[in-house]
């Protein structure tokens, strides 16, 4: 069956958007700032990539215990998440610096999360970003048929235990980059044409797919296991260890933002049109939490100020604190909603309950 085509409302918001940009333009240029990157974002640049690569060093030039290594490859799995959080996201959304080869070399950092730059942007920029929460066409929804994440997706008589065993599937997040996600996004993004920019060729991009997986493979397995004294069963452990901890940390913060009660999962007309506009969709969909905690809007690449960066992709995170006021003030002003939750535990609360709640038998209408 051909997929509904999405359109959004043009109506009702024109005041609020010209409002909004108005104010966050003037921000900018009475700052004197960029909406890019700055010294502060370079600086964690390079403490998250520190904390990536100097434990793999450690495995190879220390004698440590098997026992400390593993820990080490959790640090790792670390660096990876924030690597993911604060500069592969805001280099493929070009808002890493005003350089545009430097957001290309930002962006290609997700290739250390064994991720591919071309199917990251379409699903994540293109698909994410214009089509939030709708079933269907948000891909970040789709998780097959083990998670039930709306009320529009088929229900399944384990979909109950989902809000128990989901936490267990999410740190799988990366390593299905690693040997999966790739290989079933790629036919599908060439085949309907999608691209976040130029579209790349068939060629090109299978290429890129082959040559990236295979110098992971090298630099993360093969290496390890021919210069440690590492067997080859400790070395694929402590892989599968960084990997699960960086997507157990990316999953919980994405979900965060999306899959929680508060947040709304609509559902087009019968002629695919919505009754809001593309920006008030944000609204409805997005969620902001522990916005005034400083280690986690630096550590999650404000990732908790998702309200802000939906409606500003191409605006850096590390902005985002400062803007949140002016988003904050337009929206109570125009009696638009801003979900917020104060702490991140109320959040994760809320989003293991949600979860629960579609686990249950959906009730005959």
């Amino acid at each position: 069956m051909a997929q509904q085509t999405i359109r959004f409302s043009r109506k009702h918001s024109k005041d609020f958007i010209r409002t909004l940009n108005k104010r966050v333009n003037n921000y900018f240029k009475e700052n004197n700032i960029p909406k890019t990157g700055n010294v502060q974002l370079y600086i964690k640049s390079a403490i998250m990539l520190s904390l990536l690569i100097f434990p793999y060093l450690a495995i190879f030039l220390f004698e440590f215990s098997a026992w400390y290594k593993l820990g080490l490859c959790i640090v790792m799995g670390i660096g990876m998440a924030g690597v993911g959080m604060n500069i592969m996201h805001d280099g493929n959304h070009g808002s890493y610096s005003r350089r545009k080869w430097l957001n290309k070399l930002m962006g290609g950092t997700i290739y250390v999360l064994a991720g591919n730059v071309y199917n990251w942007q379409v699903q994540h920029n293109v698909l994410h970003h214009t089509y939030t929460n709708i079933h269907g066409h948000d891909e970040d929804l789709d998780a097959g048929r083990i998670i039930r994440f709306s009320e529009n997706a088929k229900w399944k008589k384990f979909h109950r235990f989902q809000h128990i065993y989901s936490i267990f599937l999410y740190g799988l997040l990366t390593l299905n980059w690693a040997i999966t996600t790739d290989f079933k996004q790629t036919p599908k993004y060439l085949k309907k044409k999608l691209a976040y920019g130029k579209l790349p060729s068939a060629f090109k991009q299978w290429s890129s797919i082959a040559i990236s997986k295979v110098i992971y493979a090298m630099v993360w397995i093969v290496i390890p296991i021919l210069f440690t004294e590492l067997s080859w069963w400790m070395v694929l452990i402590g892989f599968v260890a960084m990997h699960y901890t960086a997507g157990l940390i990316l999953s919980i913060v994405f979900q965060l933002a999306h899959v929680i009660k508060e947040t709304e999962m609509p559902v087009p007309d019968e002629n695919g049109k919505f009754e809001h506009s593309w920006v008030i969709h944000q609204l409805f969909t997005t969620t902001n939490f522990s916005t005034k905690n400083k280690f986690i809007s630096w550590f999650t690449g404000g990732l908790n100020h998702q309200i802000e960066h939906h409606i500003f992709p191409h605006i850096s995170h590390i902005h985002y604190s400062k803007i949140r006021e002016i988003v904050k003030k337009t929206t109570d002003e125009f009696n638009l909603p801003y979900h917020e939750y104060k702490h991140m535990r109320n959040a994760v609360i809320s989003h293991f309950s949600y979860l629960k709640s579609m686990g249950k038998r959906p009730q005959l209408t």
